[in-house]
């Protein structure tokens, strides 16, 4: 039986991948944390920016992103693995799994 998920869990999980998603088609594959915000809002997931954060440290202690402190920013960097997760070849539960042929 399906495990079941809070609305929140659900946000969670479609954020973290869509956070993903954007650096992994990014030229450097690496973003600022006020970037990947304003790309957020974008798609319809404005969140604060302190949940942006939660959000990338999440992902670091998965060993999906890289992250690094800037004067004034957090640098976010995608990892193999975070792009094994985008490609759908490893799954990682908290992260929304892409649908087939994505």
């Amino acid at each position: 039986m399906k495990e079941r998920r809070s609305f929140a869990e659900l946000q969670a999980e479609y954020r973290r991948a869509i956070l993903l998603r954007f650096l992994s088609e990014d030229a450097d594959y690496a973003m600022d944390t006020g970037l990947l915000k304003t790309a957020l809002k974008s798609v319809g997931h404005g969140v604060p920016l302190r949940q942006v954060n939660e959000d990338a440290a999440w992902l670091e202690e998965r060993g999906l992103v890289a992250c690094e402190s800037l004067e004034s920013a957090l640098l976010v960097n995608i990892t193999q693995r975070g792009l094994d997760v985008v490609a759908g070849d490893e799954v990682v539960p908290g992260v929304k799994r892409p649908g087939p042929g994505i």
